[in-house]
């Protein structure tokens, strides 16, 4: 029997035993369930900006964590080693809510603020993501998010009030693009919406030569940000050429300056990424 999965919009249907799209949301026992909960591949303390949060907490050090997966397939995946991965094609570390936010809270001796879901995509470890965000809202401490952005509504207002910044991915600002990568825009565009109304937002957009690098394109991505709030830190980030696209040249540094510049006619604070 296939159970629907209600997640993201992807709504995935998904047979007894089988992954969803994500490869981390599976149907067992007739049930969809969290199937890379508590499965960690990567954990460090970052500096908050390189999330990238410039403006929460500036200064401040988080514990980051990712598992593995992703609800989107990005030929140009920056994080291809986890995002495409399986339990059955990597190395997982296994930890509990408790223990995660038991070495939050050790490690704040060190100057760190809390959690921060990253590295793969979160939200496909929605239970995750959510049990050890009521804890950590327990211990005074910190929750943050980078995610795509792609989740659907229900479960992301439930999410939000425990929430305190999100670095949210605006990959385009046309259709055609969000399709070819199996997501969708306004979903995006309505996860930025609903999260500034109850938390920290900053949104990055990936610079891809050929592809969303078009001044036109920038200029109305950023005039809309600016209709939710002109102070919505944009990160103008220059991609390098990974996964499906190592055929591709660097974003020029040159175009990243100038497309910073076309959204700051909009936008307040507009940060240029890895150039």
């Amino acid at each position: 029997m296939r159970i629907k999965c209600e997640i993201c919009p992807h709504h995935c249907e998904i047979a007894e035993g089988h992954t969803g799209l994500c490869r981390a949301r599976s149907n067992q026992n007739g049930r969809i369930v969290c199937a890379n909960y508590g499965k960690i591949t990567s954990i460090a303390l970052d500096p908050i900006e390189k999330k990238p949060l410039y403006r929460f907490m500036p200064g401040g050090w988080i514990l980051s964590v990712g598992s593995y997966g992703c609800n989107l397939r990005c030929p140009f995946c920056q994080n291809c080693e986890i995002s495409i991965a399986s339990d059955k094609t990597i190395d997982t570390l296994p930890v509990t809510p408790e223990a995660l936010v038991q070495k939050a809270v050790d490690t704040t001796a060190k100057g760190n603020i809390g959690l921060a879901y990253t590295y793969n995509e979160p939200l496909i470890g929605y239970e995750f993501v959510y049990d050890c965000a009521k804890l950590i809202r327990e211990k005074g401490l910190k929750n943050v998010v980078v995610t795509n952005g792609y989740i659907c509504e229900e479960p992301l207002i439930k999410l939000l009030p425990l929430i305190d910044a999100m670095n949210i991915d605006l990959k385009a600002f046309t259709d055609t693009f969000y399709k070819k990568i199996s997501g969708g825009l306004d979903t995006v565009k309505r996860t930025i919406e609903l999260s500034a109304k109850t938390c920290h937002v900053e949104v990055t957009t990936l610079i891809i030569p050929g592809e969303n690098d078009s001044e036109e394109e920038i200029a109305s991505l950023s005039e809309w940000l600016s209709g939710i709030s002109s102070e919505i830190p944009l990160h103008i980030s220059r991609f390098f050429p990974r996964y499906r696209y190592l055929d591709r040249q660097p974003t020029p540094v040159e175009k990243v300056y100038r497309l910073a510049e076309v959204a700051r006619r909009s936008l307040k604070y507009v940060y240029t990424g890895n150039c």
